[in-house]
């Protein structure tokens, strides 16, 4: 059974960071592109952060640029997503996709950053 889980998301104060974590379960991600996406109230689903197979590659979205980092395990079938300086424009539900032969999502991580 095919399975994206995300954890490490919660409640963090403007400034602070999370590191986000997806494990994958029934196929191989060394064979898929790896994205995180966000998905806030009200609002069109986000591309966060990209990550080629090899992990040699990464692009981001224009507001988590030099904030964010996004990382891979391919021995580990794990996805992370480090977020540093969160402000609240970065609450919402961050969501983990897999892209290859076939589109795997997850159910999400919320993160709310907040005083």
């Amino acid at each position: 059974q095919v399975q994206l889980v995300e954890s490490g998301g919660g409640l963090v104060q403007p400034g602070g960071s999370l590191r986000l974590s997806c494990v994958a379960s029934g196929f191989d991600i060394s064979t898929y592109a790896m994205n995180w996406y966000r998905q806030a109230p009200g609002k069109k689903r986000e591309l966060v952060a990209a990550i080629t197979r090899a992990g040699n590659s990464a692009i981001y979205g224009d507001s988590v640029k030099g904030r964010f980092t996004i990382s891979r395990d391919n021995d580990n079938n794990m996805l992370n997503l480090q977020m540093m300086n969160l402000n609240v424009n970065d609450t919402a539900v961050y969501i983990c996709n897999a892209v290859g032969t076939s589109n795997f999502w997850g159910q999400g991580t919320q993160v709310t950053v907040s005083s």
